[in-house]
């Protein structure tokens, strides 16, 4: 935070920049794995800052949470077992188990003070923590998958940060092909895939070193992130089996209130511009 009482994250590569007007300064600490900052904005409301970059806000983490779990959720047939890789604020977790099908999340976050500093900051995102259907694992969520048995989840949500420090290793080959062990036979991987407008060829790497994975199928969609870089956000879905629709009246029936999502969100969330579908296609 500057002198003049604004946070900004500066985004060199792309000469550009995001800012926000900040009343207080909440909390600051060095966690063993990074500096976690929490602030009171003016307008969007209580801000979590990871290493200098943007993490949540009240203001818009629906956009981000909502997206990020109902799409691969309503794509699957059957989501009985989920797996969030990362995910520390617990908004991905509280959406999950809004599906009455979900039997069992395992939420696997490095840090734990992420998650105990959400419980404190940003209590709205983890009203579903003590889900008899959920459990905290605070250890690192590659060493997990690569414990983990055969054939023993159906989705897995990898919410983590930017791919440096602790997350980079969630972005490799390894990582995936792990990850397609222990999937089921119609399992399915969704990552949060960086901007389509700066990391375009962030995310056509991603699909060729998925496909290298074993994964048969991919889909990106996108989301408006308004504290992200560009404002303009994806995620990014394999599957062991070809794509074959989302189940569209389940979702039309769903029992639960949402702020963003919908199905028509969901359609047009897959219409992919012109310039990503050629940057993919190169791999």
């Amino acid at each position: 935070m500057n002198d003049t009482g604004w946070f900004t994250e500066v985004y060199p590569k792309h000469g550009s920049a995001f800012s926000l007007k900040v009343i207080e300064k909440l909390h600051a600490e060095q966690s063993p794995f990074q500096k976690i900052e929490i602030f009171k904005t003016e307008w969007f409301g209580t801000l979590m800052v990871i290493d200098g970059c943007t993490m949540v806000s009240d203001r818009d983490n629906f956009l981000y949470h909502e997206m990020m779990t109902h799409p691969v959720l309503f794509t699957h047939p059957n989501p009985e077992r989920v797996w969030i890789i990362g995910g520390g604020d617990c908004g991905s977790l509280k959406e999950v188990l809004r599906h009455g099908e979900v039997k069992e999340a395992i939420q696997i976050e490095i840090d734990e003070r992420v998650t105990r500093l959400s419980e404190q900051y940003f209590p709205d995102l983890c009203t579903s923590n003590t889900d008899p259907r959920a459990q905290l694992l605070f250890i690192d969520g590659i060493q997990w998958v690569k414990d983990a048995a055969d054939n023993s989840v159906d989705v897995i949500i990898v919410d983590s940060t930017d791919p440096v420090g602790p997350a980079e290793g969630l972005f490799n080959a390894a990582f995936f092909r792990e990850c397609f062990r222990c999937l089921s036979p119609n399992g399915i991987l969704v990552q949060q895939s960086e901007s389509p407008l700066f990391h375009a060829d962030l995310i056509a790497e991603m699909h060729a070193t998925m496909r290298g994975a074993g994964f048969v199928d991919a889909q990106t969609f996108h989301f408006p992130q308004c504290i992200y870089p560009s404002g303009w956000w994806s995620g990014t879905m394999v599957s062991k089996t070809p794509f074959s629709g989302f189940r569209e009246s389940d979702a039309e029936a769903r029992s639960f209130k949402t702020d963003y999502y919908d199905v028509d969100v969901h359609k047009a969330a897959l219409a992919i511009p012109r310039f990503l579908k050629e940057r993919i296609a190169k791999g």
